[in-house]
């Protein structure tokens, strides 16, 4: 058995500092609990096709309950242990034996690309074969800075260069699409806030013009008045491909570094965000939502709109108003990360446009939640109304043990979606099959 610990050391010792007393009470509670009602509502409640909608009126109050300490204790995975979707969909291993995987991306190509931030790692499959294995594998690139974002430029079916999220700065490998290794030495394109939440995801708008990255904050709710190491953090900044005329996109968004994604019809900028904790089991909500430019969406003062955070009272009262409700309020403490949109032909029609989510699990609730895919249905509009659907679930055991802690998902060239998990240190394929 082994403890993951997923916080910087500064937020580490801060939640510690604040939450001991209550800390030992949580990993009891998550063996015998029961599944709590909705709207909020943890792994005993999660199964593949149960849709949840949580809306800005269901918030209790901070302080509510307690703030958790309540660890994800990793336990190898049992033999009758498997992850469970929808009828008509099968799950399969894909490829196991990696050191953390996390980011995946489907290159224009085709190939697959993984980030191994631990071991400072990109990797390429290529093809997958008729039993839902890697066709080749391959290592484009080693010594990186815990790297996680990727993403190729310029946009379409003939990019030139791969570029890579480190916890620090945005790099660049010259590419062409038969590359089972990067060519050349990394270019350093810009430099980024480094550690505290240490994911980087990055993409690029329709048109090549405009990169955007995610940077999360230090810590917790630390005040960027007081705190100079939250400067150009908790942000989407946005630059030139080549680094230059770096500013902020969007802000007051805790931590986006785990999921940038564009919409392929509209070309709006969509995240998934973790959201801050330590105010009670429910709240706050993680969320997924289009970004407005400009907008500023709350943290560390306000929370889903107006809501004031009872640890910076008085703070910035004109930013009050201006805090917008994102599209899709998610459990709170989920740890919500990558997002990609189905554009795939293997799933039914209702799936067109839609968004899957990994959500990598809690460990500030008392009964977990997380540890699953998510589907956001937007029924074809290009919007969605709030609601989402678990769809690859089963990754805690009925005592509320971990074994797989999705990260990662994106859709492969035949339409199945492919989903790292951390804890396992594998990846699942799920494909439609009608059975």
């Amino acid at each position: 058995m082994k403890i993951t610990w997923n916080l910087s050391a500064p937020l580490l010792f801060v939640l510690l500092i604040s939450t001991f007393t209550a800390c030992a009470q949580g990993g009891k509670h998550a063996q015998s609990a029961t599944p709590s009602q909705t709207p909020f509502t943890d792994y005993l409640s999660e199964k593949p096709g149960t849709i949840h909608k949580i809306t800005a009126k269901d918030l209790p109050a901070p302080y509510a309950t307690k703030s958790a300490w309540n660890w994800a204790r990793i336990v190898e995975r049992p033999k009758n242990a498997w992850p469970q979707a929808p009828a008509g969909f099968t799950v399969e291993l894909f490829a196991t034996g990696f050191n953390e995987p996390r980011k995946i991306i489907t290159a224009p190509n085709g190939d697959i690309f993984l980030a191994q931030p631990h071991k400072g790692e990109i990797t390429i499959f290529r093809g997958i074969t008729a039993d839902g294995k890697p066709g080749q594998t391959a290592t484009f690139a080693t010594g990186l800075d815990q790297p996680y974002g990727i993403a190729f430029y310029p946009p379409g079916p003939n990019p030139e260069y791969v570029y890579v999220g480190d916890t620090g700065a945005v790099l660049r490998f010259p590419y062409h699409s038969d590359d089972l290794k990067a060519t050349g030495k990394p270019e350093h394109i810009a430099d980024l806030p480094s550690g505290g939440h240490s994911t980087r995801d990055l993409v690029f708008s329709p048109d090549g013009k405009q990169m955007f990255v995610a940077v999360g904050s230090d810590a917790n709710v630390d005040d960027p008045d007081t705190h100079p190491a939250e400067k150009n953090r908790a942000d989407i900044l946005v630059m030139d491909p080549n680094g230059s005329n770096q500013r902020v996109y969007a802000y007051g968004i805790r931590n986006a570094g785990g999921g940038l994604a564009i919409d392929p019809k509209t070309g709006e900028l969509w995240c998934s965000v973790n959201e801050r904790d330590a105010l009670g089991d429910n709240l706050v909500p993680d969320y997924i939502t289009h970004v407005q430019a400009g907008g500023f969406y709350g943290w560390p003062y306000y929370y889903i709109g107006g809501n004031p955070d009872p640890r910076l009272p008085g703070k910035h009262p004109e930013l009050k108003d201006k805090t917008i409700v994102p599209d899709v309020l998610l459990q709170p403490h989920n740890a919500s990360l990558e997002i990609t949109f189905y554009e795939g032909k293997q799933f039914p029609a209702e799936y067109q446009g839609d968004i899957f989510s990994a959500q990598h699990g809690s460990w500030n609730k008392s009964v977990r939640t997380g540890y699953e895919v998510i589907r956001v249905p937007r029924h074809q509009t290009g919007k969605a109304s709030g609601e989402y659907e678990d769809f690859l679930t089963g990754f805690v055991l009925p005592n509320g043990h971990v074994w797989g802690r999705p990260v990662g998902v994106t859709v492969a060239p035949d339409g199945s979606l492919l989903v790292t998990d951390d804890a396992s240190n594998s990846i699942w394929r799920v494909s439609y099959t009608g059975k």
